[in-house]
């Protein structure tokens, strides 16, 4: 089976392609000032994956399920509703909550806990915020904290899931800085990081050379160069 790759869209946005094949959008605000050109029109989208609500990560989600109706939009439950009622492309089956799990064919989007606020433009309630782990068809894993502060049960993501490489904010105001982030790292006891949601505008300052990687591999690249996992 081929190795996954994740590729950095720029701020939260990721375009990961499992190794069976199936290419999932995180979180795609294709929009963003660091998204490259070469990646804001995507050729095929199999499944997209939200964290939580804000415009910054639902992004293009409602054009893009309408254009390519992929095989899932995984969602928080009030989050999914609410882009069904926007008109967005979704299948009938509820969004998730916290601790759920939707199989599509072989790839496993589980939410977990966040620390986050999460409404959309529009004042609607669109559930609480979650982190995404993505347990690809070989059994590897792929946590994607999503918007959060540090908190001590990324223990239980650890443990429990065991991740190949967390995707963490660390660019602070909004989300947790370089320094949450560090102590993020050691209580999931992960080996690989690839930071993200730092650098998009001023006010997002972190950056990956104030983390302590606690042993683990940084992986600072840019947007639009892929990680392979």
């Amino acid at each position: 089976m081929a190795d996954a790759s994740v590729t950095w869209l720029g701020h939260a946005s990721f375009r990961l392609d499992t190794p069976g094949g199936k290419r999932v959008y995180i979180d795609p605000w294709l929009s963003n000032p660091k998204c490259p050109d070469s990646e804001k029109e995507p050729e095929r989208i199999d499944v997209i994956a939200l964290t939580h609500g804000h415009s910054d990560h639902v992004g293009e989600t409602v054009e893009l399920s309408k254009k390519f109706e992929p095989k899932a939009v995984v969602a928080m439950v009030e989050l999914k509703g609410w882009l069904k009622d926007k008109g967005a492309k979704v299948d009938e089956l509820p969004g998730p909550n916290k601790g759920g799990t939707v199989d599509v064919d072989g790839v496993k989007f589980t939410l977990v806990n966040a620390f986050h606020s999460s409404g959309a433009d529009d004042g609607a309630y669109t559930g609480e915020a979650a982190g995404l782990v993505v347990t690809l068809e070989d059994g590897r894993t792929i946590y994607f904290a999503g918007d959060t502060n540090v908190f001590s049960d990324m223990q239980l993501i650890g443990r429990i899931y065991s991740p190949e490489l967390a995707v963490l904010p660390i660019g602070g105001h909004f989300t947790m800085d370089p320094r949450e982030a560090s102590v993020a790292i050691e209580l999931l006891g992960v080996k690989r990081v690839l930071p993200c949601h730092y650098g998009t505008f001023p006010l997002l300052s972190g950056t990956p050379d104030q983390l302590n990687a606690s042993g683990a591999e940084i992986h600072a690249i840019q947007p639009g160069e892929t990680l392979t996992v």
